[in-house]
C-alpha cells in the first residue's frame, strides 16, 4: 500500500541528492509527455546519472513504491488518474555522447534527431531511418523503435541497463531479445540507460541529404505539428493499421479534443485540451470498428500507464 508517509520519507531522502526541478511532487504528467494528457505522478524523478538512477530505484524499494520509469514520454498516454508511486523520466541523462570508430556510445536520454545529428557530423551511416523519431535513444532501444525499413535492433550493439533493483547490466549482441516494437528490456523491465551503436562509414553529404529526405516523408505525410505519442497503433501481419483506419472511414473520428488524425489515420493526435479518457475512446472505437469491417484486432504500439 502506497502512504504518504512513503512518499515524504522519499522525498526527504532524495533531496539530498536532487534539486526542486528534478524532484518534482504530485506533477502533472500532461507536461511530460508528447501526448500533452495525463494526471499527477505521486513523484517524478528527473536523474542526470545512472548513480542518480539506480540510488532512486533502490530508495523506492526500500519503502516500498512501486517505480514507473520513461524515457521522453513519446510513445505513452498516462491516464487522467495519474501514475501512483515515483515515476523516474530518463530525459534528463546526457552525460555520454562519444564516437570511436564507427561506434558511437551515448547515454540513453539524448533525443534521437540529436544521436543522428552527431552520427552524420563524423561520417556514420546507418541510423539516419531515426533521424525523425520523435523519442530518447533509450526509449527507441526499448521498444525496438523502427521506421522507413529500419530498426534498432539493425544498430545496438551493446546495451547498458539499471534492473528494477537498482543494479547495473551490461548486454551485448545477440542478447537484446529484438523482434517487431520488441525488446528483452520489457520483459526483464530493465531500463537502458547507456547505447553502443555500431556504425558504417559513409559521406557526410549523403548522410545529410537521405535525412533531409526521410524528414521531408514525415512532414508531408504525418501530423508532426499536433499532440500525439506517434503512431497508435502496431502493424497487424499482412495489412498497414494506418490504411485499415481510413478504409474503414475513420480519419476525423473525434471524441472530445481527441482525434484520428486527417492527415495520417495511423495517429490520434490531440487538437489542444483532450483528456487521456478521450483518447482511449478513440482508441476503443477504432479497434471496434475496424475489428467489426475487417475481422482484423489492432494492437496500441502506445504504451497505456497509470490509473484513471
Amino acid at each position: 500500500m502506497i502512504t504518504k508517509t512513503a512518499i515524504n520519507e522519499f522525498v526527504s531522502q532524495l533531496h539530498t541528492v536532487f534539486d526542486d526541478k528534478h524532484l518534482l511532487v504530485h506533477e502533472p504528467m500532461r507536461f511530460h509527455t508528447t501526448f500533452a494528457v495525463g494526471g499527477p505522478a505521486d513523484v517524478l524523478v528527473l536523474p542526470y546519472s545512472v548513480k542518480e538512477l539506480s540510488l532512486s530505484i533502490r530508495a523506492a524499494r526500500r519503502l516500498g513504491l512501486p517505480v514507473t520509469v520513461l524515457g521522453g514520454g513519446s510513445n505513452v498516454l498516462v491516464r487522467d488518474g495519474g501514475i501512483r508511486g515515483v515515476v523516474i523520466q530518463l530525459n534528463c541523462m546526457h552525460k555520454v555522447l562519444s564516437a570511436h570508430d564507427n561506434k558511437i556510445l551515448a547515454s540513453a536520454g539524448f533525443m534521437l534527431e540529436d544521436v543522428c545529428a552527431f552520427a552524420q557530423n563524423r561520417g556514420l551511416t546507418g541510423i539516419e531511418f531515426a533521424c525523425g523519431i520523435p523519442g530518447t535513444l533509450g526509449g527507441a532501444v526499448f521498444m525496438n523503435a523502427g521506421a522507413y525499413g529500419g530498426e534498432m535492433s539493425h544498430v545496438v550493439s551493446r546495451v547498458r541497463t539499471v534492473n528494477g533493483q537498482g543494479g547495473v547490466q551490461t548486454y551485448v549482441t545477440p542478447d537484446f531479445g529484438f523482434s517487431y516494437r520488441m525488446s528483452k528490456f520489457q520483459e526483464l523491465q530493465e531500463y537502458v540507460v547507456e547505447v553502443e551503436l555500431l556504425l558504417d562509414y559513409g559521406r557526410q553529404d549523403v548522410i545529410q541529404a537521405l535525412m533531409d529526405e526521410l524528414m521531408e516523408k514525415r512532414r508531408s505525410k504525418q501530423p508532426l505539428e499536433m499532440h500525439s505519442a506517434g503512431s497508435t497503433f502496431k502493424r497487424p501481419p499482412g495489412y498497414f493499421a494506418g490504411t485499415l483506419i481510413d478504409q474503414t472511414g475513420l480519419k476525423g473520428l473525434s471524441c472530445g479534443d481527441a482525434e484520428v488524425s486527417v492527415k495520417h489515420a495511423g495517429f490520434v493526435v490531440n487538437r489542444g485540451n483532450a483528456s487521456a479518457r478521450d483518447v482511449l475512446t478513440v482508441i476503443h472505437e477504432v479497434q471496434r470498428r475496424v475489428k467489426e469491417a475487417y475481422g482484423v484486432t489492432l494492437e496500441t504500439e502506445v504504451r497505456i500507464i497509470g490509473e484513471e
